[in-house]
Order: structure tokens, then sequence, then C-alpha cells
């Protein structure tokens, strides 16, 4: 089962979403998308949080807007057993390409390829009328993460053949106006020449012509 839930505190919506366990953790890690940000409570156990960029937001995962992330922590914050019940935790949240997982490690642990592209924010409090907000948009949803990631790539790869179709085209189109603009000129130069000829004679006749 996964948790999903909608920020609106920006525009587009965001999406933010969580396993119900450690084994759906495990899921979520192998199967999340390029977009994602985790997010989880700094050296205590806690819920793996996603936040799914939408796509042209405008943003990145280095310039999420703040009131976002904030919905975000106290999200993570809520789900874990013993940061739910502190005050002054720290939140830590990096895209989700820099998870880091072994078959050497726990159900659901995880690492980072790059430890500077981990991110921290201080929570000081519980915000329930945040908590309130978000969990009026949960959904429970039993999705099939592979099949989900699979069509999107495919969706990307089908995208990314009609630019690059597209991309060719205006090459083309370009290539063409060029080499008829080279033609125009080509044409132009020659009748300027040939004008040029015809002009020289004519005046070699009429100079015969008046001297006679």
């Amino acid at each position: 089962m996964v948790f999903y839930f909608t920020s609106s505190v920006v525009d587009p919506p965001a999406q933010i979403y969580m396993g119900k366990d450690k084994f759906e953790n495990e899921d979520l890690i192998k199967w999340g998308w390029e977009e994602d940000v985790w997010f989880h409570v700094d050296k205590l156990s806690s819920a793996h949080v996603y936040l799914r960029i939408p796509k042209d937001a405008g943003y990145t995962w280095e310039t999420i807007p703040e009131d976002l992330i904030v919905d975000c922590a106290q999200l993570t914050k809520a789900n874990s057993i013993e940061g739910s019940k502190k005050n002054n935790i720290t939140i830590i949240y990096t895209p989700w390409s820099n998870l880091k997982k072994t078959g050497a490690m726990d159900t659901g642990q995880v690492a980072f390829h790059k430890d500077n592209l981990v991110k921290r924010i201080h929570v000081e409090k519980k915000d329930n009328f945040i908590l309130n907000r978000l969990n009026k948009t949960k959904q429970e949803k039993q999705p099939d993460l592979e099949r989900e990631k699979l069509d999107k790539q495919k969706s990307e790869r089908a995208s990314q053949r009609k630019d690059e179709k597209v991309r060719k085209q205006e090459e083309l189109k370009l290539r063409e106006e060029r080499q008829k603009m080279d033609d125009v000129k080509h044409y132009k130069d020659v009748f300027k020449d040939d004008s040029a000829m015809s002009l020289s004679n004519r005046s070699g006749i009429d100079i015969d012509e008046d001297f006679m």
C-alpha cells in the first residue's frame, strides 16, 4: 500500500507519497522517478517520504519552494515513531537518483552516492494545521510501481523520438532555405556578370559608330 498526499502550497499542486512499511520502501527505492525527492528523519527511523516534482514546475530539488519543503518535512516527522514525539529534529532530503542501495543493507536501508547532495531542514515542532490539510488529501493505493516506471520510460522514449524527428525536419527546412538563398545569390551574380558583358559590348559598338 502506498499513501498519496497533495500539497496545494504550490501551483501546480505537488504529489507527496510514502510506503506503508519498510518492505514497500524497497519498491519505492527501486522504482522511483528521476524527478522524485526523498525525505527522511535524520538518524532516526521514519517513513520514506517522496516529493514528485511536477513536470515544468519551474523549480528543481535544490530550489523547492520553502512552504513545500515544510509540508514534506512535517509529513516525514509525523510518520516517525520517535521523531513524532520529539521537538527540534532534522529532516534530510536528496534526489531519488542519489539513493544508494546494496545487497548488504537491511530492508528499507539506504545510503547516498554523494553526501554533498543531501540537504537538511530543521523542524522545531509538529504543525497540526499543515498535517490536517495534507491528511484531508490522503489516498491509499496499491500501484504497480514497476509498470508505472516502465510506462513512463516508454513515454519518454517516444517523446524523445518525436522531438528528434521535429529537430531533423527543422534542420532540413533550414538547409533547404539556405540552399534557396544560395541559388538566388548565384543567379543574381550570374545575371549581373552577363549584364555587364552585354553593356560592354554595346558600348564598343556605339563608339565605333560614332567614330565612323
